[in-house]
């Protein structure tokens, strides 16, 4: 490794990448950080002279990253979250608590093998925060990736989260395709993706796991794809959508059980059954995971194996 970039790279570096991405211009960057414009120009010119690279590029729109840029921008961000995880944590501990847990987690895991851990974890240690991110996939393997979360449960989504993360599976995650109480099809349904083609959908984002599942599965009907369709991200609101219009959804059994026995929704038993990949553990690679993250990891994988 490469010790002068070791001696001067800073903390300060990081925040003028970012701060110059989010911004766009150099007069806004170094505004954002309380300097003076000649300040942030110079201190740029001399990372990029300590990395023998341009960094940004001047476009019609302002300062662009070059690919290089683009690349020290993900560091950049992935440090920067780091510190301020590190900076809270210490608060808290400092103020005599135990410190925060922060865990993404997709909706079919939270109702059933997240919650359990969740109320092990808080059993176990009243005092620690515990906060619940994320709903789908993408997102947080994002959040995992810059290091705004300890940990995920979910499932890879793109051909890039091999390279990035472990991942230990946990459980299977059903699905049932649903509509509200009293739709026609629930009295009427053949069982066929291309009936269900022919009403209205309520889908997840296409990034989705589930949802590139679904597309397949269109793909191969006569019908083809919905031509009504919402995308949304919300488990929430995707129920509260269902329930209120003649849509249907395919959604974890986990999720929508409760909405099951309270009769606000029905099942349209889908000829063959929806099956999505099984999700799990994931933690980032090469990177030893805290006391915390560990035993919540353990609590998961006790309930992943009483649900086997």
């Amino acid at each position: 490794m490469d010790r002068r970039l070791l001696a001067h790279l800073r903390m300060r570096h990081f925040l003028l990448i970012a701060a110059i991405a989010d911004q766009g211009t150099m007069h806004r960057a170094a505004a954002s950080l309380a300097m003076t414009q000649s300040s942030a120009s110079k201190m740029l010119g001399d990372l990029e002279a300590l990395l023998e690279a341009s960094l940004f590029e001047r476009g019609p729109r302002g300062m662009v990253p070059t690919p290089l840029g683009d690349f020290a921008l993900d560091l950049a961000r992935s440090e920067i979250a780091r510190i301020d995880r590190f900076a809270e944590e210490f608060a808290a501990r400092r103020d005599g608590g135990y410190g925060t847990l922060s865990v993404g987690a997709i909706m079919g895991a939270a109702p059933d093998l997240v919650a359990h851990a969740v109320a092990d974890m808080k059993r176990a240690r009243p005092q620690l925060i515990v906060r619940l991110l994320g709903e789908t996939s993408d997102h947080i393997l994002d959040m995992l990736e810059t290091g705004k979360i300890d940990l995920a449960v979910g499932r890879f989504s793109t051909p890039r989260h091999p390279r990035l993360f472990e991942f230990e599976p946990l459980a299977e995650e059903p699905m049932v395709a649903v509509a509200r109480a009293g739709h026609p099809l629930a009295t009427a349904f053949d069982g066929t993706l291309e009936t269900l083609g022919t009403w209205p959908w309520v889908l997840q984002p296409q990034t989705t796991p589930a949802r590139k599942f679904l597309d397949e599965a269109f793909a191969r009907t006569d019908g083809g794809f919905p031509s009504n369709v919402v995308e949304c991200v919300s488990i929430f609101a995707t129920l509260n959508l269902v329930q209120v219009s003649d849509a249907v959804a395919v959604l974890p059994v986990p999720v929508v059980d409760a909405h099951l026995r309270a009769g606000l929704l029905v099942t349209l038993p889908l000829r063959p059954k929806i099956a999505v990949t099984g999700f799990g553990l994931v933690t980032r690679k090469g990177e030893t995971p805290s006391t915390t993250a560990a035993t919540f990891a353990a609590y998961l994988r006790s309930h992943a194996g009483r649900s086997a």
